[in-house]
């Protein structure tokens, strides 16, 4: 399973990238308005300091200024992957941009039917917000599920980005179904590293370590 960021923090991003385990980042409108920076600037920065695909999302909402917008995102690195939203213009600005060789990554899905649109679009991405499904009843892992079985029987290339990710249960859920790529906020990769009892056990090690009075170098 490859980790995206989900986040405009370009503090916050270098670090996690530091540990080896970010394979590419997610922006959105919202997060770009959070960390405060320029937009083009900020994704410039994730983009070099990420080798893998960096979502920067489109703000317009017809076709031809989708395409427009989304050509002009993707010149700004060789690993943007241009966001766009799962709507009729969405997808047919999908079509377009994955036509001309650009990633695109296919976002706001909320059904496995809009899951088949993107897909058949060509986008390199769909994702699936499982968090904004639960907060209205529904399971959203059950989503992603469903898409994975879909575009197994097809053998669609289109992976299925899990997005929305509201705690670590999310992740270990995506990894078990086998989706290909989870975005995560960088507190829900952070926690991922906790547990009471590696802490306990490392303390008890350290102590009886203490008491040999030996060093390793």
């Amino acid at each position: 399973m490859k980790f995206f960021i989900d986040s405009a923090d370009t503090t916050e991003i270098r670090k996690l990238a530091e540990t080896g385990l970010v394979d590419g980042a997610t922006t959105n409108p919202s997060l770009i308005m959070q960390a405060g920076g320029d937009f083009f600037t900020t994704v410039q920065e994730i983009c070099a300091m990420i080798d893998g695909p960096v979502s920067a999302e489109v703000t317009a909402t017809d076709y031809k200024a989708m395409v427009n917008e989304g050509r002009k995102l993707a010149g700004l690195a060789d690993n943007v992957a241009v966001k766009v939203p799962l709507t009729e213009d969405g997808i047919r600005a999908c079509k377009a941009l994955s036509d001309d060789g650009m990633m695109v990554n296919v976002t706001l899905c909320f059904s496995a039917a809009q899951a088949i649109l993107a897909a058949k679009a060509g986008a390199a991405f769909v994702s699936p917000f499982v968090g904004r499904l639960d907060d209205i009843g529904h399971n959203g892992m059950d989503l992603i599920a469903e898409i994975s079985e879909i575009y197994d029987n097809y053998d669609y290339p289109t992976e299925v980005l899990v997005a929305s990710v509201r705690h670590v249960q999310h992740v270990v859920e995506a990894a078990r179904i086998g989706a290909g790529v989870v975005t995560v906020p960088p507190k829900i990769l952070w926690q991922m590293f906790k547990h009471p009892l590696t802490d306990k056990g490392l303390d008890a090690f350290l102590v009886d370590w203490k008491k040999t009075g030996q060093s390793i170098l």
